[in-house]
């Protein structure tokens, strides 16, 4: 099975929609997704990933499937310095690279700032769905890997958000989130493919091919956006 991640196209936050750079990079993004043999494709309920995804589909002549928990990862914490509220995948590099626990697979969501907010039952509930979502296409969760129960060679594409990507990259991967979240990215309508591997017979796991892909940009001459990204220079 092959699954695909694509972020939303340059966001316009305040209106949810795209940017007019986003929906350049929306149109760049169909010449890429019109070569797939798609077989489902999942679109989160936000408006800049639906407006997104709606560029490939319609063109297509095709519809994708919304999942409620493909939505932004949008979990406050309480700022361990300011004591402000803050999203739990922005956080201060003085703070969380000295927190050993948040790069352990079985402690990070136990720890302080994680508890502060409801980040632990919001994690497990977007990774239960996940594993909902790949049982019904035959994947069934078993410790670490998954049971292929009916292999297949199925193309899953997911259009979705940042934080939420690497919600579900970190789950199939078993590293933690904060680590996903602090150490990678991914610009807008990059492309991030996992394919199963099956070493074992009915054993399998998810091995990544790319991740953030924005070739489809460059061939377009469009500039990948870095929103997301913080350039400050001190």
């Amino acid at each position: 099975m092959r699954l695909i991640f694509i972020r939303h196209g340059d966001p316009n936050y305040q209106l949810d929609t795209l940017t007019e750079r986003g929906w350049k990079e929306a149109e760049a993004l169909f010449e890429r997704v019109k070569k797939w043999k798609v077989d489902e494709f999942y679109v989160s309920p936000l408006g800049r990933a639906r407006d997104t995804a709606n560029v490939s589909l319609e063109k297509l002549n095709r519809s994708a499937e919304t999942l409620d928990w493909l939505k932004e990862f949008f979990v406050p914490v309480v700022d361990p310095v300011t004591g402000d509220r803050r999203i739990a995948w922005d956080l201060m590099p003085a703070y969380w690279t000295e927190k050993c626990e948040l790069y352990e697979r079985d402690l990070w969501l136990k720890s302080d700032i994680m508890q502060s907010g409801n980040v632990e039952e919001e994690y497990r509930r977007v990774c239960d769905s996940f594993d909902g979502l790949l049982l019904k296409h035959g994947y069934r969760r078993t410790g670490g890997y998954y049971k292929a129960e009916k292999g297949n060679n199925k193309t899953l594409v997911f259009f979705c958000h940042l934080g939420v990507q690497f919600v579900l990259l970190s789950h199939l991967f078993g590293v933690t989130a904060p680590v996903m979240w602090q150490n990678f990215f991914v610009a807008p309508t990059s492309v991030t493919e996992l394919v199963t591997e099956e070493r074992e017979k009915g054993i399998a796991v998810f091995r990544c091919k790319r991740i953030g892909d924005v070739s489809h940009l460059e061939a377009a001459g469009i500039e990948p956006s870095d929103s997301g990204f913080f350039n400050e220079v001190y």
